[in-house]
């Protein structure tokens, strides 16, 4: 197989040994299409997650024999048979609950993915296939937590419905830069066409359209304006004004002017109550707060534990200490495991040690 982008060494498989790979990735892909309709288990979500990955990964590479064409509509066919694995929305059984499941995200970078016709397509499907990815980590992480007596069949579906369902791909940003884009086309649009056209009459129509054009240009740096400017006039603000409004961490709603020390503060109060559970929980926050108030990370609501410690990679060795941190959370949180006073006394001097 060979990239689109750069031509590596030819594939030593003979073509009917590549065809039979590309049918065995699409094979399971129309039995689990077909499988939609029956009883939908986490299990079988799971499953077809992993498969969306696989067929989206394809994409990424093409025959040496392959034509434009060919590789065109394969990318189609596969992009269609992937939105039918993954609808926008389903609902998944678990523990005799019933979860609903919003995919909407997934088909919005999927529709990103094919409308583009430049070569940064294949970075949008490089992003879509690590978000897949990570959703995927964090299932294999609920079904491999361990399951105590004290935790409620509520609690766990609540913790998954959490999962299952994060809000993190509507960015404001990408709304604003679509409507400009939009903008532009119109704009382009109303540009005159060239043809032929009289001596008398050229000069006429070239000055009409100068004037629509600058009137049109004038439009667009006003409505340019009147969307951005206040948005500038705010991030000039001091930093008091700017966490004026609460922050969302790992679905934690903070108060506007809580530090990373207050939060910790609350989590030694809890833990002296022998609340050790939550004090874990609190003070892992407290870290996260900490770390996005010193401008090592950057918080926001959809981002979960896993995104977090994706960003200090290459940060040694505080992304070791991190990586230590995000597994007792994840252990005695998620995992729904006991703590004792042996875990949050380790926690806390690996705490200490990550912000040295």
């Amino acid at each position: 197989m060979l990239t689109r982008h750069s031509r590596l060494e030819k594939n030593s498989l003979p073509r009917w040994a590549r065809r039979l790979v590309q049918y065995a990735v699409a094979l399971p892909l129309v039995l689990f299409c077909f499988s939609l309709a029956q009883a939908n288990t986490l299990s079988q979500y799971h499953q077809r997650i992993k498969q969306a990955i696989t067929a989206l990964d394809t994409l990424n590479q093409s025959d040496e024999n392959e034509s434009q064409t060919q590789f065109e509509a394969r990318d189609e066919e596969t992009v269609r048979r992937v939105r039918e694995l993954i609808p926008e929305s389903e609902k998944v059984d678990f523990s005799g609950s019933t979860i609903p499941v919003n995919n909407s995200w997934f088909h919005l970078e999927l529709k990103r993915y094919s409308d583009e016709t430049t070569r940064s397509r294949y970075e949008l499907l490089k992003g879509t296939i690590e978000r897949l990815k990570a959703l995927e980590e964090r299932i294999t992480e609920f079904e491999k937590a361990p399951t105590t007596n004290g935790a409620s069949k509520e609690e766990e579906s609540r913790k998954l419905s959490e999962i299952l369902n994060r809000d993190e791909y509507a960015h404001k940003i990408k709304q604003e830069s679509a409507i400009l884009d939009w903008l532009l086309k119109k704009l382009q649009s109303f540009l005159p066409k060239p043809r032929q056209l009289s001596p008398g009459s050229a000069g006429i129509v070239s000055r009409i359209a100068q004037i629509v054009v600058i009137v049109l240009a004038v439009a667009v740096i006003v409505f340019v304006l009147k969307m951005f400017l206040p948005k500038l006039l705010r991030e000039g603000r001091s930093q008091r004004k700017r966490k004026e409004k609460a922050r969302i961490v790992l679905g934690e709603v903070l108060e506007p002017e809580q530090s990373g020390r207050d939060l910790l503060a609350e989590a030694e109060a809890l833990a002296r109550r022998g609340e050790l559970r939550a004090a874990i929980r609190r003070g892992y926050i407290a870290l996260l707060v900490e770390l996005g108030d010193r401008k090592v990370i950057s918080l926001a609501q959809h981002k979960t534990n896993h995104d977090y410690l994706r960003a200090l990679r290459g940060l040694e060795p505080l992304h070791r200490n991190v990586k230590q941190l995000t597994d007792s959370f994840e252990l005695h949180w998620y995992g729904l495991s006991q703590a004792n006073e042996t875990d949050w006394l380790a926690f806390r001097a690996t705490y200490d040690q990550a912000l040295r």
